[in-house]
């Protein structure tokens, strides 16, 4: 694991991060962290231009990020319970890790399973706080994050999840007042896990309520969506949404298409809402990184995915970028090139057709968890894998930067394939796009 100057990071055996700090040292160095612009060691891409001929050095404005996760404590904090300062600790550690890695942006998971890390008045207190889903943790994780990636030159995208409600099935152990819990016909298990219905419409006016009430109170840069919408498709099992379909279904070619329809007005809604609220503040999307293969729609990639998002998570993607109701969108493009179902080299020229001429971005979310993972193929023992997507996507004018998945992984490094990206690709600090 890579040295870090001015704080500590301790990997345990389950891959979590640690972080001993003071709190005295915490607020000492925020002001003056990430203000320096000075270059990296020289690296295999010193001096290079892209494959469009501009200096890597004279790049436009692009989006470095990562995404920190806090779904079952997956980056941050390390485990529930520990005391506010260790936790406030944590996460300023993982900006720092972000300024000394030039990245620009940290997308913070902020509604993990329909509870909360601010204190928020529509919902519980997140359980990956205090291990207690409702119990106060002592101070404000958010509005924490928002000042400390600020005064460090970061911006801080708010991810939220709109629809999860827990992973498992049992609305006991949810908080004593959880809108879950009082109103029980708004969520469905599925796959041993428990879903808000998207086909409600006072779910989908609860859950705006629920993510607006963070972007009114706090400063932050973007409001982010990941990969969940109607869930995962599990084998053998039904998304039980009858009984919504039969009530406002009506018009409707199919249950399908209700569902399509389903996520597209909490879409626009949501942009409008925001756009309502702060103006500035954008709205992006994560999704899966394939929206229908070829083989299923001409104007879907040249893919042979296994899910497709508009079939099977019901979230129209490409018609999402088309309408102009989000600024962003960011497939997870978690697959190596070459790769036969999902060829990075072919979905990144698609993501790029698509987004051409709408005024949304495109950045590239890139699956360092998959490097040096002995499980994966190949491609990914390489630590160079992920610098050679860099080298491609510079040759695509709507390709405006990568996030990478996740914190931890970021700091763990553990074939060097972060540092190699960094080296080669991340001399200095840039802006992102305004």
């Amino acid at each position: 694991m890579r040295q870090i100057a001015r704080r500590s990071f301790v990997a345990g055996t389950a891959g979590t991060v640690g972080v001993a700090l003071a709190s005295a040292a915490v607020s000492g160095e925020s002001a003056v962290a990430g203000e320096s612009g000075e270059a990296v060691a020289a690296g295999p891409g010193e001096g290079r231009a892209d494959r469009v001929g501009r200096p890597r050095d004279a790049l436009r404005r692009e989006l470095r990020g990562m995404w920190v996760g806090t779904v079952g404590n997956l980056d941050w904090p390390s485990k529930p319970g520990l005391s506010a300062a260790v936790q406030q600790a944590e996460l300023i550690a993982y900006l720092d890790e972000a300024v000394d890695r030039r990245l620009n942006a940290v997308i913070l998971q902020v509604r993990p399973s329909a509870d909360a890390l601010w204190p928020s008045q529509y919902e519980p207190w997140a359980a990956c706080l205090t291990g207690v889903q409702g119990k106060d943790p002592g101070w404000d994780p958010l509005g924490t994050a928002v000042r400390e990636a600020h005064s460090r030159g970061l911006e801080l995208h708010a991810w939220f999840n709109p629809y999860r409600v827990a992973n498992h099935t049992d609305r006991s152990r949810l908080a004593a007042g959880h809108p879950a819990r009082l109103h029980p016909d708004w969520a469905l298990p599925y796959g041993g896990k428990l879903y808000y219905n998207p086909g409600l419409p006072e779910v989908r006016g609860f859950v705006q309520d629920a993510m607006l009430d963070a972007v009114r109170r706090y400063d932050i840069d973007a409001v982010h969506w990941d990969d969940y919408f109607y869930p995962y498709p599990v084998a053998g099992q039904s998304f039980a949404d009858g009984a919504a379909y039969e009530k406002y279904g009506a018009g409707f070619a199919s249950k399908a298409a209700w569902r399509r329809a389903n996520i597209d007005k909490l879409v626009q809604e949501t942009a409008r809402g925001i756009k309502a609220v702060k103006p500035a503040v954008r709205f992006g999307i994560s999704p899966f990184g394939v929206w229908r293969n070829a083989s299923t729609d001409p104007l879907g990639s040249k893919s042979a995915a296994g899910v497709q998002t508009y079939d099977d998570l019901y979230a129209d993607t490409r018609g999402w970028i088309k309408k102009g109701w989000i600024d962003y969108i960011c497939p997870q493009l978690y697959w190596n090139i070459g790769f036969a179902a999902a060829d990075y080299a072919v979905l990144l020229p698609w993501w790029n057709d698509v987004v051409r001429g709408t005024g949304v971005d495109l950045f590239i979310g890139e699956a360092l968890y998959k490097a040096g993972d002995p499980a994966q193929p190949a491609a990914w023992q390489d630590p160079a894998e992920l610098s050679r997507h860099i080298d491609l996507a510079a040759g695509y004018d709507q390709a405006r930067g990568h996030v990478y998945f996740s914190g931890k992984v970021v700091v763990a490094d553990r074939i060097g394939a972060m540092a190699r990206v960094v080296a080669d690709h991340y001399r200095s600090r840039v802006r992102p796009p305004g």
